[in-house]
Parts: C-alpha cells; structure tokens; sequence
C-alpha cells in the first residue's frame, strides 16, 4: 500500500467479520468478476457485497456495453443491492450500514462518493487508482469535510493488489474496441 494512503478500518471484531481470511476469500471472488470483465472487453474491475456473511450483490464494469459511462462494477453491484432489499422487503439504509463492499480497485470518484453517501460499513480494495481514486490516490472523497457531511467512508486498501494489477494490465495492452475515434486536430 501506498504510504501516503492509510487504511482507516477497524481491527478484526469477535466474530471474525474483517480478518484476514475472510478477506481474501471475498476479493478472490471480486477477482472473479474482474476476470469477466475482461474476458467482456471491459475494464477489469469487478465488485461484491456481502451482507451477514452472504454475498447480496455483484457486479463488474458495464461502460462498454452499456454505452453508459455510469456504470461502473461499484454503481452496478449498488443497484442489485437496491433490488434485493426492496424484494426482501428490508431498509437498504440498514443493510448497507451493515454490509463490506469488495471491490479489486480503489472506487474512482463517482463510486467514493455514492459509497459515503449511502453510507456502506466497509469498502476493501485491491490497487489504487493513481488517475481517478476516490479514497486518497487523487482525491479524499472519503474523508473530504468539504465535499460532504456524511460520515467518512472506511475503507481497507492493498488486498490481492498485484492480482488486480495485471488483470488491468492486460486490459491496457491491448486496445478498447468500443472507444471512441479520436478526432483530427485542424492546424
């Protein structure tokens, strides 16, 4: 991690919530979804929410697909979240309140702060997002005074990070089918 970057979650509580197992057994699964991602053509970011110990959401970069800049793994994993509280008929406010997101990169900006202002436990993330992070790589979204009044947003930062670094890694090596032309510049 980062030195400049501090994790701001919570030691490991009595019933094993946020250690170090657990962890890494949820962002392998995120993992998972990155790897479909890419396999999809899109920016290999993939997202898991876990609520009681069961995985409640998912979801995995849709930009390409969707013609929809939107729709990042975070923004999409949020939306399955909605659903199922409305057909479980429980508060979305107090599953999120008590629900850890896992997602392989540093949410960028737009996720952070949807992330705060939903107000989510607990955000894990593999590598940092060094041209959009929302957690501190650019902008400190998560803490920002400024920005907003809710509370901050913890997260934990640095898990499977490598992992989450070569599948964006081998996205970048190639080309993005679905981006737009550049345009001739006249002199």
């Amino acid at each position: 991690m980062d030195a400049g970057l501090k994790s701001n979650i919570e030691p490991a509580n009595d019933d094993g919530h946020h250690d170090g197992d657990n962890i890494e057994r949820w962002m392998r699964k995120a993992l998972e979804l990155a790897q479909e991602a890419l396999a999809a053509g899109e920016v290999p970011v993939g997202c898991i929410i876990v609520y009681k110990d069961r995985v409640i959401a998912t979801g995995n970069n849709r930009v390409n697909e969707t013609k929809n800049a939107t729709r990042h793994a975070e923004m999409v994993a949020l939306d399955e979240v909605f659903a199922w509280c409305q057909s479980e008929r429980l508060d979305q406010s107090d599953v999120l309140s008590e629900s850890v997101l896992y997602v392989t990169v540093e949410p960028c900006i737009m996720c952070a702060a949807a992330l705060r202002q939903v107000a989510v436990s607990l955000v894990v993330y593999g590598c940092n997002n060094d041209r959009f992070g929302g957690c501190g790589s650019v902008l400190a979204v998560h803490t920002d005074h400024m920005m907003s009044h809710d509370p901050p947003l913890r997260h934990r930062a640095g898990v499977c990070a490598d992992e989450a670094v070569q599948l964006l890694k081998s996205f970048y090596k190639g080309e993005n089918p679905s981006a737009p032309v550049p345009k001739k510049k006249r002199k």
